[in-house]
């Protein structure tokens, strides 16, 4: 399967809500060390504004050594460890310094699906929705840890691509994020309706519905 050119820095240089709604369809590529490449479709991603107005988000009360990836440029990886388990991989977004940025929550795995299931420690008998649905799998599944914080994905390892013109469109919803206790109303999660691989908690009603298709 051919892939869409890889997403330009001015793609996240713009508003993190539109960021968000843009990367449900696009296609993340992890090459590993050994050359191969794990593929997959993102379908749920969170946005986590900057500008003081989310309370959620970590650059809410300013930068810190965590959080330092976040107030960097558009284009760049920030990991960070959730309840000292997960690594969780989150797009830099905006201006330098915004602190905006969208959590990767879960991919459709397109290739390299047996090396997930390794990377994940997932029996074969597991079904695969379970490769890479929710943001702690996902970073998992793709081999990706708190040594990718900072990286860039407009160049390296990991790249986002617009998807292929073959893969079907997606319903893209819009509704309230998942795991937070502040701002849980907003409806900052985006996500691929009807998505068997997206998280199956969907909370409320979503707010809007459309259709996406590649992007160049």
């Amino acid at each position: 399967m051919r892939h869409g050119k890889r997403l330009s820095r001015s793609f996240f240089e713009r508003p993190c809500l539109s960021v968000a709604a843009d990367l449900v369809g696009a296609v993340i590529v992890r090459t590993l060390p050994d050359g191969s490449r794990l593929v997959g479709r993102l379908v749920e991603v969170e946005a986590y504004l900057g500008d003081g107005s989310d309370p959620s988000s970590h650059s809410h009360r300013g930068p810190t050594p965590r959080n330092r990836s976040m107030f960097g440029p558009p284009g760049r990886i920030y990991a960070y460890r959730s309840y000292g388990v997960h690594t969780c991989v989150n797009v830099v977004c905006e201006a330098r310094g915004r602190g905006a940025a969208v959590l990767l929550r879960a991919l459709e795995p397109l290739e390299g699906d047996p090396v997930m299931r390794r990377l994940r420690g997932l029996a074969a008998e597991r079904s695969p929705r379970e490769i890479a649905r929710g943001p702690g799998r996902l970073a998992q599944a793709l081999g990706l840890g708190l040594e990718h914080d900072g990286a860039s994905i407009l160049r390296g390892c990991v790249a986002l691509r617009a998807p292929p013109a073959e893969l079907p469109l997606l319903a893209v919803a819009s509704g309230p994020r998942i795991g937070i206790s502040k701002g849980a109303e907003l409806p900052y999660r985006f996500y691929a309706r009807g998505n068997p691989w997206v998280s199956p908690w969907r909370g409320t009603t979503p707010r809007r519905s459309r259709r996406v298709s590649a992007r160049s």
